[in-house]
C-alpha cells in the first residue's frame, strides 16, 4: 500500500467489532477484516500519508466514531444511509465482510447516499428530546389505562379529561368503586404525578441547555412556536442552511405529498412515508395553531376548506408551506451558539 494515494475505506459498524473494507481507485480489495471497536485498531491498517474516503452506515454509535475519524489526518468520513446501501446490495447474502464491501465500493464510484453527521452538542440534544418523548409516552399509556378501568365500570365523568375539575370528580368517584380498581387507579395516578414532575424537569433542562443557543431562538420568537417544537426543530434539522430550498425541507419533515405518477397520469398519493413522524406531528399540531390564531394561515386554511380539501390536507398544506417559509427566515442565521452538551446525570 503505498502513501501519497486514496484509499477507500467501508465500515460495518456493530457495537463490540467493525469489519474495515479497504479499497484502492481501481477497485481492488486490499483488507477485509474484523477490527475492535476502537479508533487506535482502525486507523492503524492505514499508513501515514494516506487520503481516506470513508462511510459507516448510520446507527447507534456509529456518529461518535465517524466524528473521531474525522479528526484523523486525512481523513474524510460520511455517514451512509443504511437502507439505500441495503438497495444497491441486491443480495440476499448479508455478512459483515459483504456489507463492508459493498460500503467501501459506493465511496470509491461516489454513490453513498450521505447523512448529515450532526455535532455532538445536537446529538445531545437529540438524546434529550428522546427522553422528553419517552416520558410523555408513558404518560399517556396511564392515562389510556384508567380510561380503560373508568369505562369496565361504565363511569361517566362530566368535564374535559384531565382537567382540574375532571380529576376533581375522579377523586369522588374512586371511592365507590371496587376496592381492587380503585387501588390501581390510584397507583396509576400517583405515577402519572410523578411522571408529569419528571417531564417538568425535562423542559426545564430544554430551556436551560437552550437559552444561549441562536437557531433555538429564532424558532421561539416564531408566532405559535412553544419550546418543544422548538427545540425538536432545532435538534432534528441542526442547520437550515444544508437544506437547498424550503421544498427539500419540508420533504425532509415528512410533509410534502409522494409522487404516484405513471405515464401521462400525474396524481400525488399521502405524505411521504420517509420522515421523522414525531417531528411531522409536532408541525401539524402548530399548523392548527397558526390556523387558529395567525391571521395568513387562518385565510389560507378557508381557501382550502372553499375548495373542499379536507381538514387534515390543510392542516399538512399549512404546515408544509409553514416550513418553506422557515426555511428562507432561517437560512441567513448563523449559528454562532453551540448547544451545551453537559446533560446532568440525574433528571
Amino acid at each position: 500500500m503505498t502513501t501519497n494515494s486514496t484509499m477507500y475505506v467501508g465500515l460495518d459498524y456493530h457495537q463490540s467489532s467493525i469489519q474495515l473494507c479497504v479499497m484502492d481507485a481501481s477497485g481492488k480489495q486490499l483488507i477485509n477484516r474484523k477490527c475492535d471497536n476502537d479508533l487506535l485498531a482502525l486507523t492503524r491498517h492505514l499508513p501515514a500519508g494516506v487520503t481516506v474516503q470513508a462511510s459507516i452506515e448510520a446507527m447507534p454509535g456509529s456518529a461518535d466514531m465517524a466524528e473521531a475519524l474525522c479528526k484523523q489526518p486525512g481523513w474524510s468520513v460520511h455517514l451512509a444511509h443504511a437502507q439505500h446501501v441495503a438497495r444497491m446490495k441486491r443480495t440476499r447474502e448479508k455478512t459483515d465482510r459483504s456489507d463492508a464491501y459493498v460500503l467501501a465500493d459506493l465511496t470509491r464510484v461516489g454513490y453513498v447516499q450521505k447523512v448529515w453527521l450532526p455535532p455532538q452538542s445536537v446529538r445531545e440534544l437529540r438524546r434529550l428530546i428522546s427522553h422528553r418523548l419517552q416520558l410523555v409516552d408513558r404518560a399517556k399509556a396511564l392515562k389510556l389505562r384508567v380510561g380503560s378501568l373508568l369505562r369496565d365500570h361504565r363511569v361517566t365523568l362530566a368535564g374535559t379529561r384531565w382537567s382540574k375539575p375532571w380529576l376533581v370528580a375522579l377523586d369522588h368517584t374512586v371511592a365507590s368503586l371496587p376496592a381492587d380498581s380503585a387501588w390501581i387507579i390510584g397507583e396509576q395516578l400517583d405515577e402519572l404525578a410523578h411522571l408529569t414532575k419528571r417531564i417538568k424537569a425535562a423542559d426545564a433542562r430544554l430551556k436551560e441547555v437552550t437559552a444561549h443557543d441562536t437557531l433555538t431562538q429564532h424558532l421561539l420568537a416564531q408566532a405559535g412556536v412553544g419550546l418543544v417544537t422548538a427545540t425538536a426543530l432545532r435538534a432534528a434539522i441542526g442547520r437550515f442552511d444544508r437544506f437547498k430550498t424550503g421544498k427539500s425541507l419540508a420533504r425532509y419533515c415528512g410533509l410534502s405529498p409522494r409522487n404516484a405518477s405513471s405515464g401521462n397520469r400525474q396524481n400525488q398519493g399521502g405524505l411521504v412515508d420517509d420522515a421523522n413522524r414525531r417531528l411531522r406531528s409536532l408541525l401539524i399540531e402548530l399548523a392548527w395553531r397558526l390556523i387558529r390564531y395567525v391571521p395568513r394561515w387562518k385565510v389560507m386554511a378557508c381557501r382550502l376548506r372553499g375548495r373542499g380539501k379536507a381538514s387534515c390536507l390543510i392542516a399538512a398544506a399549512v404546515a408544509n408551506r409553514w416550513v418553506r417559509q422557515l426555511h428562507h427566515q432561517m437560512v441567513e442565521v448563523i449559528d454562532d451558539a453551540n448547544v451545551t452538551s453537559q446533560v446532568p446525570a440525574t433528571m
